[in-house]
């Protein structure tokens, strides 16, 4: 029977992967085969129930092509056995975990695999391109990966999508792996780790998940901001960060915002986040998008060596597609394939035509209140002062200034732009737009001023 066995398990990792073979498959122990029925020994009741419903039949069946005929799986967990499903007593549990990936796992059992989010083999740090917006947070993801004593504790990233938040999730990852593959690293999104929260809540095995989650060397969470609002899984949350630093293991977070700019989220959570280094990830730069841009033509030339993308158009990609790196990429990436499928050389007309929809979405649509703002953090003023009735040189200056923009970045008409500003007349915002063109060519100080907050906008 041990061979049959052993015969089984490599049935089962051809048909179902090495993945999922590891994750599930792997943790069974087998007892014994007795009137029909083989018993296997699992880490967890999380683990018996999704077997149960998801692999049983494939594993009854393999063992039927070994001759054995085998008519149920018996699954034991702490002295426990879970008896094979006659009439699927508990279908609708079952049904609802295939909702949620419930792999709680031993930590017991180093042949287990922790079971962390998928890691994407791109996202290493030799495919990063580092720049000035983002070269802090490259420095503090190597600095955790390398191991070793670590000043900080968490490592908190945060910026808009498409920075690279998680692709020095990911790499942080990789080279923790490559450095020490024995290193229990846990690494999911927070959504994920709600998800198990409540699995281990429904069937009442917090034990469990409380020695997964603060039992690890490592633990990543992408996107924390997800557990905003939602108070049971943040004080989980909390006393997991707690026993984790306690014990001296790292902890790397990434979220859309600064710890203390997220709503919905704790105070005492908010200030455990900002215990150790927090890191904004800017919005890319025009050099550092080229730079990204020529590192993936590396990568693109040689799975399509006939087609040639010159630097005009990396050049041109680069100073149209500024708000999303991934947005930037897969327009690099739609050339490519569109030259391939249908040959036509790659020129500005042709990836004018092909990323019409990309390049439309991504014009730079500046608002007036965006302009009033920006000019007012210039002057050291409140916004209220823009539009209020003062006409102090102090406020009377820098409302030109920004009458000025607003007509230059806008398509406004004059009385909207009025109207915007407290209610002044269209005459009001021509005089204060021939006053800046004037003051441009005498005053090199306002030509300066003018030029930075435009360059400021248009970014």
């Amino acid at each position: 029977m041990d061979k049959a066995w052993q015969n089984v398990r490599s049935l089962l990792q051809d048909k179902w992967g090495q993945d999922i073979f590891n994750n599930w498959i792997g943790s069974l122990d087998y007892q014994k085969f007795d009137a029909g029925k083989v018993t296997f020994r699992v880490p967890s009741r999380f683990i018996a129930n999704w077997i149960e419903s998801n692999y049983s039949e494939s594993i009854i069946d393999c063992f039927k092509k070994e001759g054995v005929n085998v008519e149920a799986l018996i699954f034991e967990h702490k002295n426990q056995k879970v008896e094979p499903d006659k009439g699927n007593e508990h279908s609708e549990d079952i049904a609802r975990s295939k909702e949620v990936v419930a792999q709680v796992i031993s930590t017991h059992n180093s042949n287990i695999e922790l079971p962390s989010s998928p890691l994407d083999k791109r996202f290493t740090f030799e495919q990063f391109v580092v720049g000035k917006p983002n070269e802090l947070a490259h420095a503090a993801a190597r600095r955790v990966a390398e191991g070793g004593q670590v000043t900080f504790n968490p490592l908190f990233l945060y910026g808009g999508v498409g920075l690279g938040k998680t692709h020095l999730m990911h790499a942080i990852a990789w080279q923790t792996k490559n450095r020490n593959p024995k290193a229990r690293m846990l690494y999911l999104s927070a959504e994920q780790f709600m998800y198990r929260f409540v699995q281990a809540l429904r069937f009442k095995d917090m034990h469990g998940f409380k020695e997964l989650f603060r039992s690890v060397d490592m633990l990543m969470v992408d996107d924390v901001q997800f557990i905003a609002g939602k108070e049971s899984t943040q004080d989980e949350f909390f006393h997991t960060f707690n026993a984790l630093v306690e014990h001296g293991k790292q902890i790397v977070i990434s979220g859309d915002r600064a710890p203390g700019e997220i709503d919905g989220l704790e105070d005492r959570i908010k200030s455990r986040l900002a215990w150790g280094l927090v890191v904004d990830l800017h919005p890319t730069d025009y050099e550092l998008r080229l730079g990204i841009l020529q590192s993936k033509v590396e990568i693109q030339s040689k799975m399509h060596p006939g087609i040639n993308i010159n630097q005009g158009i990396l050049e041109f990609l680069a100073h149209r597609i500024s708000s999303n790196v991934r947005v930037l990429e897969g327009s690099l990436t739609r050339l490519y394939a569109y030259a391939s499928l249908v040959g036509r050389k790659v020129d500005i007309d042709m990836a004018q035509e092909c990323l019409a929809d990309i390049l439309r979405i991504s014009e730079r649509k500046v608002t007036i209140d965006e302009i009033i703002r920006k000019v007012s953090d210039h002057y050291n003023l409140r916004m209220s002062d823009m539009i209020s009735a003062r006409r102090s040189r102090m406020v009377a200056r820098p409302r030109q200034v920004a009458m000025f923009l607003a007509k230059s970045l806008t398509s406004k008409s004059l009385p909207e732009i009025g109207r915007r500003f407290g209610g002044r007349d269209h005459t009001t915002v021509i005089h204060a737009v021939k006053k800046i063109e004037d003051l441009k060519h005498k005053d090199l100080q306002i030509a300066e001023e003018v030029e930075i907050l435009r360059r400021m906008l248009e970014a």
